[in-house]
């Protein structure tokens, strides 16, 4: 019955025209954005993260939370009309989706898209709707100290899974920590590695670095690589699948389903790996892999259907536990944090209709989602034609725009612009600045739990080896660290083993 409650609770604050309609354009922007090639999700959060500050908390994170799977839907278009992925995770969808639009059936595959995305995505809120509040539950015996220790998990996990490299992930992330303790310490009052700056004293913008490093950087190395325009495959041949083709989708879409909702409540993991081990997996179960890679409309489905699953139950750790299940679930934590709301287990009880009313507006979003982009496909391949010359710049100068509204300080446009060029350089030598992100939110959070800790246990820091969960939380930390080094050992291993001609000699 209390479900049903707040499920009420949350059909009430969702279904207020304010919220409808900022879900509306929340999902229309993102598929916008993530229609273009090398955007992404994360910079379409971060050019409207500054648009949330006027609204309502609740109002707000039904707009950014619509931008997020908006983006992630719209990234699968490119990749099947043109072969180019409009977001990382989408790229699997290439595989298939575009020998697909090859044969003729770009309108099939465009259709099965649209309805994998919606199965994963009902999947996803259902475990949402199931697995939070136990979660949350679970996570109010935390004391200070495991606080703690599942932020350092979350951390550890965020840079191991990095497409850089575990050692450089955990450098960002180390990087991000120290971003995060610029300026002002809470507890001594003391000005931290301000250089001497006036303007550091109340830190580094959350805006600022997010849209430095993921929208500046991002259009930067699009225009590295890129060309006039794309040439788009055409849209012919029938819409709907097939009888046989609907039959055969079913199990893939709820394979890819779970899959998705499993790795989307790992911090640190996210869609990109949800869709690979989801098309991974479904290639070998499949009765029909020998198509695989050749236009199946399996490998459409899945990869699809795990992407918007994972997508939805990123939100289970970010607003249970206040640690991002994935790089733009950082956002979404500074967005809340920026409204005086701190995510954690006891968000549901303090703000139901937030929390609910998000639940809710997904179902909402993936329907808008569905309805707005079937018949609006000829306007993106339009759109992926316009010339980059004209494109990036708009990019940038909303960008601009949208910092300098924040606080009306030039300061901030021109500490955006450097951050995106430290961003392109930090991708020309293949780091990462995803896992910066996530230490600078989590940074300052980690440092006041120490402290908490710390004077609860009068200064023995044995409190966090003594107190069982912080313990079981710093062990698995330590493990997974531990296994992403297992390659270097093997490497050294391999190198240092002396060879033959070494022992004739």
């Amino acid at each position: 019955m209390d479900l049903l409650d707040n499920l009420m609770l949350g059909l009430a604050t969702a279904a207020t025209l304010q919220n409808l309609m900022y879900c509306f354009v929340g999902v229309f922007l993102g598929t916008f954005i993530g229609v273009l090639p090398g955007v992404g999700p994360l910079a379409a959060v971060a050019m409207l993260l500054p648009v949330s500050f006027y609204l309502p908390p609740e109002t707000a994170l039904v707009m950014l939370a619509g931008v997020y799977y908006g983006a992630e839907y719209g990234g699968s278009i490119a990749s099947i009309l043109l072969n180019i992925p409009g977001t990382p995770s989408a790229s699997v969808t290439c595989l298939d989706g575009y020998p697909m639009a090859r044969q003729g059936r770009a309108g099939v595959a465009l259709f099965a898209t649209a309805m994998a995305s919606m199965t994963g995505a009902l999947f996803g809120v259902v475990v949402m709707v199931l697995l939070s509040p136990k979660l949350a539950e679970f996570a109010l015996l935390f004391q200070p100290a495991e606080y703690f220790s599942v932020m350092v998990l979350g951390l550890v996990a965020a840079s191991i899974v990095s497409s850089s490299g575990a050692v450089r992930g955990l450098m960002m992330v180390c990087l991000g920590i120290l971003l995060g303790t610029i300026g002002v310490d809470v507890n001594s009052g003391e000005t931290r590695f301000t250089g001497g700056i006036p303007q550091l004293r109340d830190g580094v913008s959350l805006v600022v670095v997010a849209m430095g490093l993921f929208g500046i950087s991002e259009v930067m190395v699009s225009l590295r690589g890129a060309t006039q325009s794309y040439a788009g495959a055409g849209l012919t041949g029938r819409m709907l699948p097939t009888r046989a083709e609907w039959v055969r989708s079913v199990m893939p879409a709820l394979r890819g389903s779970a899959i998705g909702s499993f790795f989307g409540t790992l911090p640190g993991t996210g869609q990109t790996v949800a869709s690979f081990v989801g098309y991974a997996l479904e290639k070998r179960v499949n009765r029909n892999r020998d198509q695989f890679g050749k236009g199946a409309i399996e490998g459409v489905v899945v990869p699809e259907a795990a992407n918007n699953a994972a997508a939805q139950t990123a939100f289970i750790p970010t607003l249970t536990l206040g640690i991002p299940g994935s790089t733009t679930m950082a956002l979404m934590l500074g967005a809340l944090m920026i409204h005086g709301i701190t995510p954690g287990p006891r968000l549901i009880a303090e703000h139901p209709e937030l929390f609910w009313g998000l639940v809710v507006s997904f179902v909402f979003g993936n329907i808008f989602l569905l309805v707005l982009n079937i018949p609006l496909i000829g306007i993106w391949v339009r759109l992926l034609r316009v010339p980059h010359h004209y494109l990036y710049p708009t990019v940038i100068v909303l960008i601009c725009v949208g910092v300098y509204s924040i606080s009306n300080a030039l300061t901030d446009v021109w500490a955006t612009l450097v951050f995106g060029v430290i961003g392109y350089v930090l991708r020309l030598f293949r780091f990462e600045p995803a896992p910066l992100l996530i230490g600078f939110v989590l940074g300052p959070m980690m440092e006041e739990f120490f402290r908490r800790a710390m004077l609860l246990s009068r200064g023995d820091a044995s409190v966090f080896l003594t107190r069982p969960g912080s313990a079981a939380l710093l062990l698995a930390a330590l493990v997974l660290l531990a296994a992403s080094l297992i390659p270097w050992k093997r490497w050294l291993m391999r190198h240092n083993t002396p060879q033959p001609q070494d022992k004739e000699a």
